[in-house]
């Protein structure tokens, strides 16, 4: 009972840390423009691979620009997207897996095969190879990610709509003449939503993991848009002069994935939520 109680006291330290860092994150992606001292793209030879100084906190890269600053603007493409690829995945999933699991039958099996016709492919060879036939940008490896993430909620969301359907509350809201649209919107949806957001916390820094990693082959992300995958990679001719190109960038992706799981993983604890 003891240790049940530090486990629950120390899992709610690391959620309340955890999020007060994401905030700061999400509030430093919001106000670049009014934080950042430079504009993040304005090239200026003369002052390239300069040391931090007041006029440039994190120095500047190979073209002059201010490398404090196109890390705050590429907190709004590297947060702001992988946001915008969890939400995407989440509905698409949310919608298939009410549908495969509650409807059943013929439905459920189509659904499900598209999905581990899916799931046999490598994440990131799928993606690559969409970018490679649709043509490299943001848009692209976005649409390529969410293509890819979709399936995982959709099978979880369809087990659990499985299990639920065949609760008791759910066959009297069926007898009482309740329609499908009803059951799903009040039944279904608020016991499912919560557990699948929680979980969601985990794929974030997959996301933003594999969307830096497309930046950095050159996929995602087109210069001269600051993006820390982007980053890394016009630093990498430097890793030898000035590896701070590599590392402020670097240093970021980490801080963020790392601070998404240990979230994802206390939420997990703390609400009894099992992980893939």
């Amino acid at each position: 009972m003891i240790a049940m109680f530090r486990g629950i006291v120390k899992s709610q330290k690391v959620i309340v840390i955890c999020s007060l860092i994401l905030c700061v994150l999400f509030l430093m992606a919001l106000f670049a423009p009014w934080l950042a001292p430079n504009d993040p793209i304005a090239v200026n030879l003369a002052h390239k691979l300069q040391q931090p100084s007041l006029d440039y906190p994190l120095g500047t890269d190979q073209l002059g620009r201010c490398t404090f600053s196109r890390i705050l603007y590429g907190a709004r493409i590297s947060i702001g997207f992988a946001l915008l690829i969890f939400i995407s995945a989440l509905s698409l999933g949310l919608i298939i897996g009410i549908i495969s699991g509650y409807k059943g039958g013929w439905v459920d099996q189509l659904l499900m095969r598209i999905g581990d016709g899916l799931m046999a492919i490598p994440s990131l060879l799928f993606v690559l190879g969409f970018v490679g036939i649709w043509g490299a940008g943001l848009k692209q490896v976005i649409l390529g990610l969410i293509l890819v993430q979709w399936v995982y909620y959709a099978r979880v969301i369809r087990g659990m709509v499985l299990i639920l359907k065949e609760q008791n509350y759910i066959t009297a809201a069926k007898i009482s003449g309740s329609s499908t649209w009803s059951i799903i919107k009040t039944h279904i949806v608020p016991n499912v939503l919560p557990s699948i957001a929680v979980m969601g916390t985990l794929e974030m820094g997959w996301a933003i993991m594999n969307l830096s990693s497309m930046s950095f082959l050159g996929l995602g992300v087109q210069p001269p848009t600051p993006e820390w995958g982007a980053m890394i990679h016009e630093g990498k001719s430097y890793i030898r002069t000035n590896p701070s190109l590599m590392l402020y960038p670097g240093l970021m992706i980490m801080l963020v994935v790392v601070t998404f799981n240990l979230l994802g993983e206390s939420l997990s604890e703390r609400f009894g939520i099992k992980r893939r």
